[in-house]
């Protein structure tokens, strides 16, 4: 079973490691070396628990404990747990995610990048064992469009005015009526993911999800894309709520948030 699996499962966690994962998220997070007392506060780990998972953690180096000041900050050590990281772009790290959702789904699952002249790129893919849409890497629309369109636009939150220029200028085989559309947005604002079904090409389902920076900012977007023919409703909102839910979870690895943001 691999990790991606068993979030989905329910099992029991093991304490001592979720309090170590706060307690390093925790100092991750912090400009200055913490003590035990102000850990404890901030994670809401007992103080006894604190110092034995803090001093645990310096004796294998995970952890830089000073002496003088009684006070403890990442050490050395976390990277060895990172070198087959360092180097990989975003799109290798996240595409694990992609074949387990195709493999789940039966649907096209594509990766965006959000650019920075307010486009979306392909920059991986994920397919599914079942006949499926085809979509070239590097293919460009823009970021308005669609259903992550709506995801971004929601995350955008562009006054009523602005939103119906650009709206204007998006192109579609089926264009939504801009009400239809800003309506679309508010409940991506709600449910984090969006549906397209039928607008942007004929006779092809899409869902989609944003995935943000520390800032809030749309970085990324995941979109499910299927043949309407082989969807339903039932089929459509678990897609559209899986997509989510490991947006959710790439968003949280990829730009971890403060504690005090969270």
């Amino acid at each position: 079973m691999n990790a991606s699996t068993s979030r989905e499962t329910p099992t029991k966690d093991v304490g001592a490691v979720v309090n170590a994962i706060h307690i390093l998220r925790h100092l991750a997070h912090q400009q200055e070396p913490q003590g035990v007392a102000a850990t404890a506060r901030a994670t809401g780990v007992s103080p006894s628990t604190t110092f034995n998972i803090l001093r645990t953690l310096a004796h294998e180096d995970m952890l830089h404990f000073d002496e003088q000041t009684k006070t403890y900050r990442l050490g050395l050590g976390l990277s060895e747990l990172t070198v087959n990281l360092i180097g990989q772009s975003h799109a290798d790290l996240i595409q694990p995610e992609l074949d387990r959702l195709a493999l789940n789904l039966q649907i096209l699952i594509v990766l965006w990048r959000v650019t920075s002249d307010h486009h979306i790129s392909v920059i991986a893919r994920a397919t599914p064992r079942v006949p499926h849409v085809a979509v070239r890497r590097d293919s460009r629309l823009p970021e308005l469009v669609g259903a992550s369109g709506r995801c971004i636009a929601a995350l955008r939150d562009l006054p009523d005015d602005d939103l119906r220029r650009h709206f204007a200028a998006l192109r579609w085989d089926n264009p939504p009526t801009f009400e239809a559309y800003l309506a679309d947005v508010d409940k991506a604002r709600l449910t984090g993911w969006a549906l397209d079904d039928n607008c942007l090409y004929h006779g092809v389902s899409l869902v989609g999800s944003a995935i943000t920076d520390q800032n809030g900012q749309p970085r990324f977007a995941i979109s499910g894309i299927a043949i309407s023919a082989q969807q339903d409703g039932t089929s459509i909102r678990k897609a559209g709520e899986a997509i989510h839910a490991a947006s959710q979870y790439l968003q949280r690895s990829l730009f971890p948030r403060p504690a005090s943001a969270k």
